[in-house]
């Protein structure tokens, strides 16, 4: 189904908003902005010239975006990332979805043959909602993290198979549960072919995109299952603050080396990451998550909302 002409010309103004921010009052050239908004340097050229005539400059950015543009630009700073995107708080998951999407798309639409890796959650899940349909079997979508709770449930927000149904791309779901029942049942599932063969594909990825969920009752592992009460309890009792795949870490970012970490059964991450790992999450109550995921540079690329990014940033 079509994205509507008033959504398409929304999603439009939103980049031009961002182009003339960069340009007049950040001061980057048309190079620099081409790189940070994932586009060729006549689109940025042409981005700027569509925010004049729509009047969105005067003496000053007339666009709600101007206080977000500025507080990305701040992460993006301190942080050193390789993107960084702030949305109006209101509808958090569906503006930071809505947000996320045109860059997964920019992806996506390409014909070169592009490996793209996930985590799971309800933000992501919003992501690919609002990716139109289309037919682009040369991509493979990959997973990082399995969907089963220890007795088999499966997850509410897988993300890799309802993309891949999107796109007619190849998916590549990871073949376990989130957390193993033991170490060696962790290390057997990991030397499984398939288990492999996925673990390969995500470290090639262009890009992965992860949720950031925080370590608390009813916080999204817990939710869904994938930990228990007693596991919660032992992660908040180690220092956990905040979790990407499940690999949960404490308020500096450094992954944990006890509790549930020794039974994950994810694919690893890295620390440092070295490659182009985008979080995607918001709310003020995931603040210290995230902050601490940027601490410890788990991630390299921040997609937020303008709550979280005010916390982030008052948190300094």
């Amino acid at each position: 189904m079509r994205e509507p002409l008033s959504e398409r010309r929304d999603r439009k103004l939103d980049l031009a908003a961002r182009a003339a921010w960069l340009y007049y009052i950040a001061g980057n050239t048309q190079e620099e902005i081409a790189a940070k908004l994932n586009v060729s340097r006549q689109a940025a050229q042409r981005l700027v010239a569509y925010a004049v005539s729509e009047k969105l400059i005067k003496f000053r950015l007339d666009h709600p975006l101007s206080e977000c543009i500025a507080l990305a630009e701040s992460l993006r700073d301190k942080f050193a990332l390789s993107l960084c995107e702030v949305v109006p708080s209101g509808d958090t998951f569906q503006g930071i979805g809505v947000c996320a999407a045109t860059y997964l798309e920019a992806y996506l639409i390409t014909r070169t043959p592009t490996i793209l890796a996930f985590s799971s959650g309800r933000t992501l899940r919003l992501m690919v909602e609002q990716i139109p349909s289309m037919n682009q079997p040369q991509h493979k979508i990959v997973s990082i993290i399995g969907n089963m709770s220890h007795c088999g449930r499966a997850g509410r927000n897988e993300v890799v198979i309802h993309l891949s149904d999107r796109v007619g791309s190849q998916a590549y779901p990871v073949p376990t549960p989130v957390v193993a029942t033991s170490i060696e049942e962790r290390e057997l599932l990991q030397t499984q072919r398939s288990f492999i063969a996925v673990k390969t594909l995500a470290e090639q990825a262009k890009a992965t995109f992860v949720g950031i969920g925080d370590i608390a009752w009813n916080a999204p592992l817990h939710q869904e299952g994938f930990i228990d009460d007693e596991e919660v309890a032992e992660l908040l009792e180690l220092g956990a603050v905040g979790e990407v795949a499940g690999w949960a870490y404490d308020r500096h970012g450094v992954l944990l080396q006890k509790g549930t970490n020794i039974r994950v059964a994810s694919v690893p991450l890295e620390q440092p990451a070295q490659r182009l790992i985008i979080g995607v999450a918001g709310g003020a109550k995931k603040a210290e998550a995230i902050l601490a995921a940027l601490r410890g540079k788990l991630i390299t690329g921040l997609i937020a909302d303008e709550a979280a990014a005010q916390a982030i940033l008052a948190k300094l």
